[in-house]
């Protein structure tokens, strides 16, 4: 009963320190947010399947989380070179035609990636595209070429 009753208490607890947090436009969570949610998930668990089922302990842990990704959301907005060592700067993967080869490799994508999200947009051809930019987020960017 003990591991239910922590198990309701850590879902109740971390769905309000998810939402004090904030939420991100566009529904994209970005490097600190996935740490965020897998390593409160983590504190979760062990409070309600590990040896110490100390509601304390939790609690401290998941605030401790939470004001670290306060701080850090912070610090980014304060400074950008921190923003972009934390989050990463967007990479052009794809200009005038041309493949960024360097960019691709260090992504790790392939021109299938891009070409799978440029039919999300409803381009079919490569002369179509004007940039393809693999953004913060992970998601990838298709500019239009004008003709």
């Amino acid at each position: 009963m003990s591991t239910i009753l922590h198990a309701v208490f850590g879902y109740f607890f971390l769905l309000l320190i998810v939402r004090v947090m904030g939420r991100r436009p566009g529904g994209q969570l970005t490097i600190p947010e996935f740490v965020v949610v897998f390593l409160i998930g983590g504190i979760i668990i062990l409070s309600t399947a590990g040896d110490d089922h100390s509601f304390t302990n939790c609690v401290c842990g998941v605030i401790t989380v939470a004001l670290m990704h306060r701080l850090v959301a912070w610090l980014k907005s304060k400074s950008p070179r921190f923003g972009a060592l934390v989050d990463g700067t967007p990479l052009v993967v794809l200009k005038d035609g041309q493949w960024q080869n360097e960019a691709m490799e260090h992504a790790h994508l392939d021109e299938q990636d891009v070409m799978g999200a440029a039919r999300t947009k409803g381009v079919r051809t490569l002369d179509q595209i004007k940039y393809a930019i693999l953004e913060r987020n992970g998601a990838i960017s298709i500019i239009k070429a004008d003709k």
